[in-house]
């Protein structure tokens, strides 16, 4: 099956190597293929990884004061995002993260307006499922989700305190999030019609009120800050374009 091949090569690629390749949620496998990113003449193939940040952060955007690096790990002491400065799109984002206890963050993609995020953007969400209250929150609301909107197929983040890797793949309207080793979630952004409920006809938080059907496949990239009081780390956080 050309989906679990594509993502093998994709996780060697990066780095890691547990090659699990969970269903993907969402959409139809046969409906369409992952990125090969190690084929030659994909136009990925000429494109190298590059670091998402300069390592002192000067080109990122985020209030003065805000955002650390120590030891190459980013870290933040209140709620505000790291955005880039450019935007993006067809891309693989690649990095780490690390969970303080009942942590609540996430990594932003096609963002369109970082004043008002929340509506403009798609959030992949990563949070401590360890600790309350996200042990017992809706699939929706856990670490690999695309938050709000649709569950990760399985639980595969680490306890609190472990580092945890991420691989983001954005082509068009396909969003698919690689977690630790195991492809989670994978959705078409094309299904989500409607401003107030999912395709499966659960109800989105209010606050999500714009379908992503209509949402450009375009934009900044962010990472949460410390949300809820809980710390987070990221590290090791690279972009590759398609």
């Amino acid at each position: 099956m050309k989906i679990q091949t594509t993502i093998a090569t994709l996780l060697l690629l990066t780095g890691t190597s547990t090659l699990t390749a969970a269903s993907p949620v969402g959409i139809e496998k046969t409906d369409r293929e992952m990125p090969n990113v190690a084929d030659d003449s994909s136009p990925s193939a000429s494109s190298e990884w590059q670091p998402l940040f300069a390592a002192d952060l000067s080109d990122a955007v985020f209030p003065e004061g805000v955002w650390t690096v120590t030891n190459g790990e980013l870290t933040a002491s209140k709620d505000k995002v790291l955005w880039s400065a450019k935007e993006y799109e067809n891309y693989v984002l690649d990095l780490e993260f690390k969970n303080g206890p009942a942590a609540n963050s996430g990594v932003l993609v096609y963002v369109t307006d970082i004043k008002q995020w929340i509506p403009n953007s798609v959030e992949i969400q990563i949070t401590d499922d360890y600790s309350e209250p996200w042990v017992s929150k809706d699939g929706t609301w856990r670490c690999g989700a695309i938050f709000g909107r649709l569950a990760a197929s399985e639980a595969a983040v680490k306890p609190a305190g472990e580092w945890n890797h991420y691989t983001i793949i954005c082509k068009g309207p396909s969003i698919d999030v690689i977690l630790n080793g195991k492809h989670v979630t994978s959705m078409d952004m094309s299904q989500w019609t409607s401003a107030t409920k999912n395709p499966d006809g659960s109800l989105k938080p209010k606050w999500l009120n714009k379908p992503l059907s209509t949402h450009p496949t375009k934009g900044r990239i962010g990472l949460q800050g410390k949300h809820g009081g809980a710390p987070i780390w990221f590290r090791n956080v690279k972009i590759k374009q398609l």
